[in-house]
């Protein structure tokens, strides 16, 4: 069932789309690749990291999850009509999936949170999204309906998701924890976490886990595990034994009994036969012996002693024991005050919770679907792990706490009546159990099948969990029900569990005092026994007794649980093996090894795993594991708090979410939709892209450095800039997959149109288009699947962002830091994308929310022209109050709204006259608003129709009156109107400042100039205001028309009037590259702000991208240039920064500089002065002062730390005896010189 179909895929090449899989992932590079990144590693590097045995664990299932996807596949194109092999290879697949996830939160997760803080939450997170992700799976597959082709597609889709978000986790995974893990543990740390990783997994699905990742890789890959494996695993051969026959699978049941009546641990074919030392086995008998002993058990008659099912009965006495020993010493603890304990007593506590929780976990998964499939305890059960779990977060909270003597009481208090109330519902439980579901399971099961039943809800639970269990269940019983115990487990296990019985046994055994056998007439009965009898127990390591405890074998399980990692405290100290602790074993002892793993955090997770083993969701850490109490923490303090400055960031991503559901959704209508549902739906997913992108580099470059910045919170974003990477090629994929679709929409569309036209060769046409039909039905599946994968990615990457970083900026972050780091984001916006993000992430707010956002974003850039370039843009308070909708409407409503706003446009954008001049000026502003917010236009085009609109009665009225115009125009002679060149020879349009094929016509004078200069050096009594013109001259036609980016007379035929135009400036530039900064509401030279300038709020002056740590100095541009006194803010001429925050033209630095060194505005040194300070010292030393000033000093202030001081007496040169500058002014003389340095 879990073998993957290598078959299928040559079958399915066609259908293998629908998911973006990640370039560097396990599946698809081999273990013994000799590459460095994406995880690949050689056997060499294997067996000097074994922590990479779990790329084994990840490529298994990536291949998995390729082979179902391509399954999926073929059932929506109609290539398989069979549903059923699906469904159960995914239920097979989860089931791994979730024991490896569970398997790392409570082992890997914390080891390497105590090394390495802030990356292990995210992917634990990741683990809770992936759960989700199946569950929507099977839900889908509950209610499948074959013949639906929607179900089919959303099938696909689904599966692709789930492919595509396992691969980015499992990547990202081998990108940062295995270098992590391998950098921060010794080879010899990291057996033993694989090791617990092993042993915290059940048996039941051990036994399934090991065949199904041996099958799943190559026979090389195959044999470098089972290599590695034997150096995790700990040397004692039992233990060896049960790892590497569960590797083996059912299969090699012959050869596992075969193995039993040998004197050796071998497999047949088994590559570890030559290396495993020949000694007896642990469950080694004699041939006669051990037939003996198999009929024994087969021949007892079922009418001997009680019913095997019967057991429940007693693990339910053992419980409510340990429970009302728990209550009782509650009240103890209440009544003594003495609270010193309590830690131990939260041990117990979280034992027994793990006891009763896998109890009811086989329960709920074996007894009770044997006996009658409607029977189910399972709202019960959910009930008390949720007890157990209240129960010890209290225990917790007081351990925690330094609680007042008041609230001391009030908690012990809780403390008792939480103890009493689960004695109490657990009693009632267990009777109704008693009562309801034994009798049933007596009168209808077979003893055999009984003690089956009984058997397979122990190996529910793991070997950690059994190793303790064992004991202290059997410790609770009589002798004679501990003999019949495990009786019953030894007749009920299969031949290939040999190993495993016998591990069982002397575990069970241990309960005795020295581990002595349960009596002498269980000898038969317990194999364990027979290792005293046959030799000393000890000939489980092949050493002699006398040095069994410094045996290299039985000391190694012992040092990798307590090596570095206790030193540390990394994790928790395990009591040592108990073999080695046993004297020499007499003829009576059952020994053997002990796991050698850390007991004490089985209860991290209880009732999460518990969850996760029903199917509810993932498993995560409890929020009393190490990985949740700093974001427990700032959480707590953070939900429902006032409104903060960076919930700014987070506002986008609600408009994200709705643009997601869109594509999601609509994706779906693509197989039979026309060009114009194509052309929205590109134009919509472009829009998204871009402003996506944006979003993600605002973060990558700003947000993330500043959260990293903080020393507690290292490595708490390098996941999320993972996350990016992988976004950015899943958006790549979608557009290739999205212009391909298009390309072939549009070779249809002309096959049609050629068939209207002429109807020969009308069979081969047919044919032809079928084939393209297939093809197109085949790329709308495969897109469908993308932009299920993106949203599901997406959304699962907003959410742990919310999660797990947007508290952190409450904790951590004032206001004004958070304002400033607004500002930066704002500040690398350009205007285009302003204009563009405004109206997207507006329209996905209620009006409260847009109110919101706009006053963070105005109080960010308080300092600037943001104001005024929004009133310009019409995005302020019109476009807003506009914009009603709330994020609640449906995706398929603001689709429709989308569509009719573009048919809106359509009819405006070629408006009759009469239609004009019945336009009030609200009207036109609404229309033009429309064009903004229209995402599927281009922005050169965006501007050509808000420009035409804004002219448009201009227009209309040229059009009505066309004979008066004419007229008009030739009896009055405008000024200038005459083409000007920048280059004569050339006859390059344009003038000395700038190049371009147009005159602007002043709003003052009327007069048509090439540009403001032109125009101001030309006229003495006033300046030029450029962004009041309406009119310019086309000099290639010498046609006066309104201001805009190309001509509008035919004959220039759309004629360009330079490579930039700035539709607020009315600026045209076709030489550089120039931008419009929003924030300085003026056009710039540069490629653009996020390019190579940033808008720095608190200076309001573009500043370079690399200037990051210039000096801020409130509105520093705001003024004239300290030399030529021309103003700043708007001059052409480059401007130079001084280093104490001032400016002036660089052209006047450079001659100001010939004789000064300070600023003329603060008298600061304009750089290192340090060179001519040296020149002064060497000059001051050489000179002599007359005699009668020698004694004087003089008081001075130093102009460049601000400080006073005394200095020797001179006429030009007085030193700082602080900072050694001579940049220093005398504020008093004085006679003597006592205390100058």
């Amino acid at each position: 069932m879990a073998t993957p179909l290598t078959g299928l895929q040559q079958h399915l090449d066609a259908g293998g789309g629908g998911v973006a899989v990640l370039s560097n992932l396990v599946s698809s590079s081999s273990p013994s690749s000799t590459s460095n990144g994406g995880g690949g590693f050689n056997r060499s590097s294997l067996s000097e990291s074994p922590i990479l045995i779990f790329s084994f664990f990840q490529k298994a299932i990536g291949n998995e999850l390729d082979a179902l996807h391509r399954l999926a596949m073929a059932f929506a194109t109609g290539n398989c009509s069979d549903i059923q092999p699906l469904s159960e290879r995914y239920h097979f697949l989860r089931s791994m999936y979730r024991h490896h996830s569970n398997a790392e939160d409570e082992v890997i997760f914390p080891a390497l949170d105590k090394r390495v803080k802030n990356v292990a939450q995210t992917y634990s997170l990741e683990h809770k999204g992936e759960s989700d992700l199946f569950d929507h799976l099977f839900e889908l597959l509950n209610s499948s309906v074959d013949n639906d082709e929607t179900f089919r597609r959303e099938l696909a889709s689904c599966t692709g998701a789930l492919q595509t978000s396992l691969s980015q986790h499992m990547a990202k995974e081998q990108q940062q924890v295995f270098p992590l893990l391998i950098e921060k543990f010794s080879v010899e740390e990291q057996a033993s976490l694989v090791w617990q990783f092993l042993c915290s997994i059940p048996v039941n699905m051990m036994a399934e886990f090991l065949p199904w990742l041996s099958t799943s890789i190559s026979p090389d890959e195959s044999q470098d595990l089972r290599k590695c494996l034997s150096k995790i695993v700990p040397e004692e051969k039992l233990l060896q034994k049960v790892i590497f026959t569960w590797m083996e699978g059912r299969s090699s049941a012959n050869t596992a009994e075969n193995c039993v009546d040998h004197s050796q641990v071998q497999c047949s074919a088994c590559p570890l036969a030559n290396q495993i030392e020949k000694i007896k086995c642990a469950c080694e008998s004699t041939v006669s012996g051990k037939r003996k002993y198999s009929a024994s058990i087969l021949d007892v008659p079922e009418t001997m002693g009680s019913h095997p099912i019967d057991e429940i009965l007693l693990w339910h006495n053992a419980i409510k024991k340990e429970l009302n020993e728990i209550a009782v010493e509650t009240r103890k603890i209440q009544h003594s005050g003495d609270y010193t304990n309590l830690s131990a007593f939260n041990e117990r506590l979280q034992f027994i919770a793990e006891v009763f929780i896998f109890h009811s976990i086989a329960e709920d998964k074996v007894i009770f679907p044997a006996v009658d499939g409607d029977f189910s305890f399972f709202q019960e059960h959910a009930e008390e792990e949720s007890q157990f779990n209240d129960f010890r977060s209290l225990i917790e909270r007081i351990l925690s706490e330094e609680a007042t003597s008041s609230s001391e009481v009030e908690l012990y208090s809780k403390l008792c009546s939480h103890a009493d109330h689960i004695m109490e519902t657990i009693q009632r439980h267990f009777h109704n159990e008693e009562v309801q579901v034994l009798p049933l399971a007596r009168k209808h099961f077979s003893f055999k099948r009984q003690r089956e039943l009984v058997y397979e809800s122990l190996c529910m639970m793991p070997l950690k969990l059994i190793e303790r269990v064992l004991p202290w269940f059997v410790g609770s019983l009589t002798e004679d029900e501990a003999e019949i115990f495990l009786k019953n487990i030894q007749s009920a296990a299969p031949a290939i569990d040999s190993a495993l019985v016998t591990l069982f046994s002397g575990w069970a055994c241990k309960a005795r005092k020295n581990g002595q056998c349960l009596s002498s007439s269980a000898s038969r009965f317990c194999p364990a026994k027979k290792i005293g009898r046959s030799s000393c127990a000890c000939a489980l390591s092949g050493k002699d007794c006398s040095v069994l405890a410094e045996s290299e074998g039985t000391q190694r399980s012992v040092k990798r649980s307590i090596l570095e990692l206790h030193k540390n405290g990394d994790v928790s100290k395990t009591t040592e093996n108990e073999c080695a602790q046993k004297p020499c074993c007499g003829a009576r002892s059952c020994c053997v090894p002990a796991l050698g793993v850390s007991g004490n955090n089985l209860g991290l997770s209880s009732l999460s795993a518990a969850k996760s083993l029903r199917s509810f969701t993932s498993s995560a850490p409890s929020l009393n594991s190490s990985l949740f109490i700093w974001e427990t923490d700032s959480s707590s303090c953070d939900m429902g708090s006032a409104e903060r400055p960076i919930d700014t960031i987070f506002k986008f991503h609600k408009a994200i979410r709705i643009d997601l559901e869109y594509l999601d959704v609509e994706s779906g209508k693509l197989c039979d939709g026309d060009g114009a549902t194509i052309r929205q739906f590109t134009g919509r997913f472009r829009l998204l892209w871009g402003l996506y992108r944006a979003h993600s580099n605002a973060e990558d470059d700003i947000v993330f450095p500043a959260l990293e910045s903080k020393e507690t919170l290292h490595n708490v974003s390098h996941s999320y800039t993972l996350d990016h990477k992988a976004e950015e090629k899943l958006f790549e994929d979608i557009s290739c997959v999205l212009s391909e679709l298009s390309v072939l929409h549009e070779a249809l569309q002309r096959t049609h149109m050629s068939e209207d036209l002429s109807e020969s060769n009308l069979g081969i046409s047919e044919v032809n288009d079928s084939d393209d039909i297939r093809k197109y039905n085949e790329l709308a599946t495969k897109l469908q699947g993308m932009c299920k994968s993106i949203r599901v990615t997406l959304d699962q990457h907003i959410f742990r962002e919310e999660l797990e970083l947007w508290p952190l900026f409450g904790k951590h972050f004032t206001v004004e830091e958070q304002d400033k780091i607004v500002g930066r984001i704002i500040g690398t916006t350009g205007a285009e994308v302003l204009q563009s993000m405004l109206p997207w992430v507006t329209s996905a707010l209620t009006q409260d929310e847009q109110n919101q956002m706009m006053d963070t974003w105005k109080q960010a850039a308080k300092n600037t022209m943001f104001n005024e370039w929004l009133t310009e843009c019409l995005i302020e308070s019109p476009g807003s109050t506009s914009q009603t909708e709330t994020s609640e409407h449906s995706t398929s409503q603001r689709g429709a709204e989308y569509q009719e706003s573009l048919n809106l446009n359509d009819q405006m954008f070629k408006p009759g006259w009469k239609d004009i001049f019945r336009m009030n000026q609200n009207e036109l502003e609404s229309e033009i608003r429309k064009v903004y917010r229209d995402s599927t236009l281009d922005p050169r085009r965006k501007a050509y129709l808000v420009q035409n609109l804004m002219t448009s009665r201009w227009i209309a009225a040229q059009q009505k009156l066309p004979k008066s115009q004419s007229g008009e125009s030739s009896n009055k002679q405008i000024e200038g109107c005459v083409p000007s060149f920048r280059d004569p020879e050339k006859q390059v349009f344009g003038c000395e400042h700038y190049k371009r094929n147009c005159k602007v016509r002043a709003a003052c004078c009327g007069k048509l100039f090439t540009c403001r200069f032109c125009h101001d050096n030309n006229s003495s009594d006033h300046s030029m205001d450029r962004k009041a013109t309406l009119e310019m001259m086309c000099m290639a036609c010498m046609t006066i028309q309104p201001v805009g980016p190309i001509c509008t007379t035919p004959s220039c035929n759309g004629l360009s009037m330079a490579k930039y135009y700035c539709n607020i400036c009315k600026f045209f530039d076709d030489e550089r590259n120039v931008y419009h900064c929003p924030f300085c509401n003026i056009c710039r030279v540069g490629q653009g702000l996020g390019i190579d300038y940033f808008h720095c709020m608190k200076c309001n002056c573009c500043v370079g991208i690399k200037s990051v740590s210039h000096k801020c100095l409130e509105k520093g541009l705001e003024m004239n240039c300290p030399i030529c006194c021309d103003d700043l803010f708007t001059s052409s001429a480059t401007v130079r920064a001084l280093a104490c925050g001032h400016y002036m033209h660089s052209s006047c630095f450079q001659a100001y500089t010939c004789s000064h060194y300070t600023c003329p505005i603060c008298s600061k040194s304009l750089g290192d002065m340090a060179v001519y300070f040296g020149m002064l010292d060497a000059l001051l030393a050489a000179e002599q002062l007359p005699e009668e000033y020698r004694d004087r000093s003089q008081d001075i202030l130093c102009h460049d730390c601000d400080r006073k001081g005394i200095s020797h007496f001179h006429w030009l040169y007085h030193k700082c005896g602080f900072c050694g500058s001579y940049n220093t002014r005398v504020i008093k003389s004085e006679t003597t010189n006592s205390s100058c340095p």
